[in-house]
């Protein structure tokens, strides 16, 4: 095991410190000399095992570098060709999405599409509660009695059945969860995690697939002499989906947010733009933005209103309609809060009464409302460190998502139960997963959950090492070098925002900010002083370390952001860790 960065062995959280390798920092080294990069911007590079020679392009991630050939997938062509012959046709269209984020803005980028060629289609949405996740018997039966064309976005990989009984309508799936080893029967399937993909692309959200199959369709119209909407003031809904699907902002996707954000800048969407000002954004958005507040409460729809809420948002053209709809979507995020505070604090509780020391946490409980369920697995996940599911019955059924931790694929473990016949239905991804459970069938189905993550190396964790890219003094960090750092993003999921480890600093001032945050400056003694913050802090045992400081020197870690106040910006830091200089 290497040395722990500047000796921490054991933070005042509990973690390792553990600094870039040797390789890194001689790979850190050679690109400043060799780019004139500062020397913190070359190790964030380095981390990411970036070179001389890519980091011009790196740094500046375009679609045309980038964007893969749509037909690098199956199906992709004639799904293209369907949907166009749709259109040309005049056929009646129907698209059948998901309730997240995901799923209404892919919903929304087909909407839009079809819209600007002259064409209305029918929207339909399952709610969560009544109808479950994805395509159904009954729905897929209607919209084939009064459409042409079914278009399934973000879903529809496992619904053999209800696709099969969408009798006298062809159907087009766009997706990416993972798929089984055979396909439903549909007309197109197009997934970058169909089992025979090479998935090169299988980080792509749905809404990314989406885009692609409208690269592609545009293709085919250029080919016959017609011309179609500028996808590019589309990127928008591409971007937000991509961060709140927490999609690793890795290849292609690093371009469709890059991108995205600045389209989201302009305030050309009604709904988001109604979105961003009842979510009192003041500033140009960013990933936190989309993840942390337009995400969730386009998804609050979903979860607990009325389904077709957010995918109505983000496709509508009337500026009065979003606002009526943002204002009801922020009112029902607040309701989701309420909801999902009861249940985390019941599965937390009952989640360390069983313990949470083994490869799987989890929580089951009556009556836990299926819209929060997902989120409460992952505070249970961000707590322990493990994958956890949490479960909420109603009756003899019950309906649970899950989250994993990073190297455990949880979706493929929750595919297998349900082929087991342990589960009455489950799917997903490697983070993220789906399930129904019968009561009698819950602690066998966990039990073997827990065996195939353990197979997987999940429960061998302790409290996660906290990966630093760099030293950096006081002194150095300044404005403009956050703005060069930034240029490296953007960051996210799969691309972690860098950290930084300021050594041996004296705290200057402490404050408690409401019950559970603080408030900090530093300096290093030379002059340079950094203001910091530390959320929740006192939830744990950083806050009454740094608060007690009593005099000591610290070495801090966390990540440096601009705080604009007043059309003034400073450097700040988000504290994560400190430990004791000795």
């Amino acid at each position: 095991m290497t040395r722990a960065y500047l000796g921490v062995e054991a933070s005042a959280t509990g973690r390792r410190w553990v600094g870039p390798s040797e390789e890194e920092m001689r790979q850190a080294e050679a690109l400043a000399q060799s780019t004139l990069l500062p020397a913190a911007v070359a190790a964030v590079l380095a981390r990411r095992d970036v070179t001389a020679e890519t980091a011009a392009g790196f740094l500046d991630p375009t679609l045309k570098d980038l964007l893969p050939d749509p037909r690098a997938l199956r199906d992709m062509g004639r799904a293209g060709e369907r949907i166009l012959a749709a259109l040309t046709g005049r056929q009646r269209i129907a698209v059948f999405a998901d309730y997240d984020v995901d799923g209404g803005a892919s919903a929304a980028l087909l909407l839009d599409w079809l819209r600007a060629m002259g064409h209305r289609a029918t929207l339909y949405i399952p709610d969560r509660i009544d109808e479950g996740y994805g395509p159904n018997i009954p729905a897929m039966q209607a919209l084939a009695r009064d459409h042409d064309l079914i278009v399934c976005v973000d879903c529809g990989t496992l619904s053999h059945d209800a696709i099969a009984a969408a009798t006298g309508a062809d159907v087009v799936v766009l997706d990416h969860h993972l798929g089984a080893e055979t396909l439903p029967p549909a007309l197109a399937v197009v997934n970058p995690n169909r089992q025979d993909e090479d998935g090169s692309l299988g980080h792509l959200c749905a809404a990314g697939v989406v885009f692609l199959l409208l690269v592609e369709i545009n293709r085919q119209m250029r080919a016959a002499g017609m011309r179609g909407p500028d996808l590019l003031q589309s990127l928008d809904l591409v971007a937000l989906a991509t961060v709140a699907d927490v999609a690793p902002l890795i290849g292609v996707n690093r371009a469709l947010v890059r991108q995205g954000l600045k389209i989201m800048a302009r305030r050309q969407r009604p709904g988001l733009v109604a979105l961003s000002d009842v979510a009192r954004m003041d500033s140009a958005p960013t990933p936190y933005h989309l993840g942390f507040l337009l995400g969730p409460r386009v998804n609050a729809g979903g979860r607990i209103g009325k389904a077709d809420l957010g995918a109505r948002l983000l496709s509508t053209a009337d500026p009065d309609e979003a606002a009526s709809l943002a204002e009801r979507l922020d009112q029902l995020n607040t309701e989701r809060r309420e909801i999902e505070a009861a249940v985390r604090a019941a599965a937390l509780a009952q989640a360390e009464e069983r313990g949470t020391d083994g490869p799987l946490v989890w929580a089951a409980g009556e009556g836990w409302h299926p819209g929060v369920v997902g989120i409460v697995a992952s505070r249970l996940k961000e707590a322990t460190n493990r994958p956890a599911v949490v479960i909420g019955f109603d009756g003899d059924e019950g309906k649970g998502s899950g989250r994993s931790v990073s190297g455990v694929d949880l979706g493929a473990a929750i595919q297998r139960l349900a082929s087991e016949g342990l589960l009455l239905k489950g799917g997903g991804h490697r983070m993220a997963a789906g399930l129904t459970v019968a009561r009698d069938r819950l602690e066998p189905a966990m039990e073997r959950l827990g065996e195939l993550l353990a197979r997987q190396g999940a429960g061998t964790m302790g409290p996660a090492d906290l990966r630093l890219d760099a030293l950096l003094m006081p002194g150095a960090a300044t404005v403009e070098l956050i703005d060069e750092i930034e240029r490296a993003g953007p960051f996210g999921a799969g691309a972690p925002a860098p950290r930084f480890a300021f050594p041996d600093c004296t705290i200057l001032h402490v404050r408690r900010v409401g019950d559970a945050h603080l408030k900090l400056s530093f300096g290093d003694g030379l002059g340079a002083r950094i203001d910091a913050i530390a959320f929740g802090a006192f939830d744990g045992p950083l806050g009454p370390l740094i608060e007690a400081h009593g005099g000591a020197r610290f070495h801090l870690a966390g990540r440096l952001e601009i705080n604009s106040w007043n059309g003034r910006q400073s450097v700040q830091l988000r504290l994560e860790d400190a430990a004791r200089a000795i």
